[in-house]
């Protein structure tokens, strides 16, 4: 309402004192009076914006982090209350639409146009609040997925994290892992594909509200470049000679591990051999993978359980990164609040996310942690969300977020790189020794790309096939079918068994029943390669003209030029085009793959020259039907 009486006020002034207004005045000051009219609107908006954030916020963590019936309505209503308030909000903005072109201040101009867009919110009353549930539900159906044991069927309380994500890190039963495989999905995917239509639906009639063709439309707005998905493409076509020499040495192992005829010499790789339920990273069998034997792991679980580390110690050593950078320690209520590892006592959702209350105080972590290398890296992805919350805590609430959404992602996987060199490692005391020789390298590269790499294809595929979900492209009774074409097409994988339209099986990956957009991932997964070789050069670790400096041992740790620069374009948030931010830290304004390329260049050619000596077939052919569309019952 304050926002609503200032502007009142201001138009009895219009009526009463209209030489404030006259052309007799100088137009620079007309100009003056327009921006600091602009500015104090946008002052109250940001203030009233976000209390009422920080409301819907708690509630949203009340339900995910203690799922119940009463929770759930809580959060439900919060999220009522806040879309009236972005409505009402939305329509005093757009009474600026015809003046904020006129605005002498860019930064006050580029305020309007991201609040024009409105979201979900543009829903009627009655479709907001089914939208609202439907995600809620699925959701709540994914978090709350049980399945049974594999060898007592009567036991039926294994959770995915962290009881079935360990068999699938640890079990090399071809059987079991199938088992597993598919109770996941028949316990969420599968339960949740009605009410996915019915999301579709609803999200597409917001986007339309909006102005926009479809939500997939509108997901991509904040990218603001009309070439998105061709840029992506081209990304794509870039990266793909590395991944298809990395598949082909993969599948060659995984023979050699489950022989028989399983996997076959040219064909897709069965998804549920490669340690991960979405085959999406590939790390958990490094061990099946590593090239040479003896020459040093740079998996630390075993040491980080030896220490006896537990979830806190991983948070704090995190932390001491990012303040080695000269960057921000976590506050007090980050440690009060956050949920590090799994409650005993009730259902929470698992997935690890990073949280932003809207006041500039409160910050949080909700993830159930394990004492593996894996979360190690996860806990440093997700402390790199809080370190951009802090960075650009002073920034108007619309532009408190990454430069792009993949920025955000980048942030603590960048950091990430550094912690994962045996260098660092070592430092750190969790490596007893370095092997600094060339096969040790390859090793390493190795480790690194069964998680890097080989996420490109999933992390562009996912929203590929929502896109044309969305568009009505892909039409409902192709749906599964469909993933399917794409993961094989791009991924080169298959199910383990013949799948079908009473299938939904993007519904057993949280983002989709979350509705979670993702190809910032893959954004992600090619800037932060670009970040990492900045700061690797204003850290003096990385000398492309120096062999004994190479892009994949820098370690930033301690280094405050490096923390400083990255700190600058943090604090940015979205006040800028993400390719100014960009260029702020890189000198570039364009992503492009050949930094990460010249990352994985030792490995990729050593790759080239051992599937060469075993005469591997690189890329795959089909060997069989994989989903049959002709089951499904809407």
């Amino acid at each position: 309402m304050a926002g609503r009486n200032f502007l009142s006020v201001l138009v009895v002034v219009a009526l009463c004192c209209p030489s404030i207004y006259s052309s007799n005045v100088p137009a620079g000051s007309r100009q003056g009076n327009l921006d600091t009219e602009a500015s104090a609107f946008l002052k109250s908006v940001d203030d009233q914006g976000s209390k009422e954030c920080t409301k819907v916020v708690i509630a949203s963590w009340g339900y995910a982090s203690n799922i119940t019936e009463e929770n759930k309505n809580k959060k439900l209503e919060a999220s009522r209350v806040y879309a009236g308030w972005e409505k009402e909000n939305w329509e005093k903005v757009m009474e600026w639409k015809d003046r904020w072109d006129h605005l002498r201040d860019p930064s006050l101009k580029r305020q309007f146009i991201k609040m024009s867009v409105l979201g979900t919110s543009a829903l009627p009353p009655a479709d907001l609040d089914k939208y609202n549930g439907v995600i809620t539900d699925m959701a709540a159906t994914y978090s709350t997925a049980k399945v049974c044991d594999y060898n007592d069927l009567s036991l039926c309380n294994l959770t995915l994290e962290p009881d079935v994500t360990r068999i699938l890190r640890e079990s090399r039963d071809y059987r079991e892992l199938e088992y597993y495989w598919e109770s996941w999905r028949s316990a969420t995917g599968k339960k949740m594909r009605k009410s996915y239509k019915q999301f579709v639906d609803l999200a597409n009639k917001a986007a339309q509200l909006n102005d926009f063709k479809n939500m997939g439309d509108m997901w991509l707005e904040p990218y603001e470049s009309p070439t998105f998905r061709q840029d992506l493409r081209k990304l794509w076509e870039q990266l793909k000679p590395l991944y298809q020499q990395l598949h082909a040495y993969v599948r060659r192992k995984l023979r050699e591990t489950y022989p028989g005829g399983k996997i076959s010499r040219r064909g897709p790789i069965p998804a549920h051999l490669l340690g991960n339920m979405w085959a999406q990273t590939w790390g958990e069998i490094y061990p099946l993978m590593t090239p040479y034997e003896g020459k040093g792991s740079v998996d630390v679980t075993d040491e980080m359980k030896a220490q006896k580390y537990t979830p806190l110690r991983m948070f704090k050593l995190s932390e001491e990164f990012f303040t080695s950078l000269n960057l921000t320690k976590m506050p007090q209520e980050f440690w009060d609040h956050s949920i590090i590892e799994k409650p005993k006592d009730r259902e929470i959702v698992c997935h690890a996310s990073a949280w932003d209350f809207c006041n500039g105080v409160d910050f949080r972590i909700k993830q159930c942690t394990d004492v593996t290398m894996t979360d190690l890296i996860t806990v440093h992805h997700e402390m790199g969300h809080v370190q951009y919350y802090l960075q650009y805590k002073h920034q108007p609430k619309v532009f408190r977020r990454g430069g792009n959404s993949g920025f955000h992602e980048a942030v603590g996987d960048v950091l990430a790189l550094s912690v994962a060199t045996p260098k660092h490692l070592h430092k750190i005391g969790l490596l007893k020794e370095v092997f600094d020789d060339p096969q040790a390298d390859i090793n390493f590269l190795m480790s690194i790309a069964l998680d890097k790499i080989v996420f490109l294809p999933f992390g562009y595929l996912m929203d590929l096939w929502r896109w044309d979900v969305f568009s009505g492209k892909t039409n409902e009774k192709d749906w599964n079918c469909a993933w399917w074409k794409l993961r094989e097409d791009l991924q080169g994988i298959r199910p383990p068994s013949t799948r079908s339209e009473t299938d939904f099986d993007p519904g057993a990956k949280y983002h989709i029943p979350a509705n979670v957009p993702y190809i910032r991932y893959f954004v992600s997964f090619v800037i932060q390669f670009q970040f990492h070789k900045s700061l690797c050069l204003k850290a003096g670790q990385y000398d492309p003209n120096d062999p004994t400096k190479p892009l994949h041992k820098c370690d930033i740790y301690q280094s405050t030029e490096a923390g400083n620069a990255l700190g600058e374009m943090l604090q940015l948030g979205s006040s800028k085009p993400w390719p100014e931010a960009m260029k702020a830290l890189t000198g570039e304004t364009k992503m492009d793959a050949s930094a990460i390329r010249e990352y994985f260049s030792p490995l990729e050619k050593w790759l080239q020259e051992d599937n060469l000596k075993h005469g591997e077939f690189i890329g795959w052919e089909s060997d069989g039907e994989y989903c049959r569309n002709d089951q499904h019952t809407s």
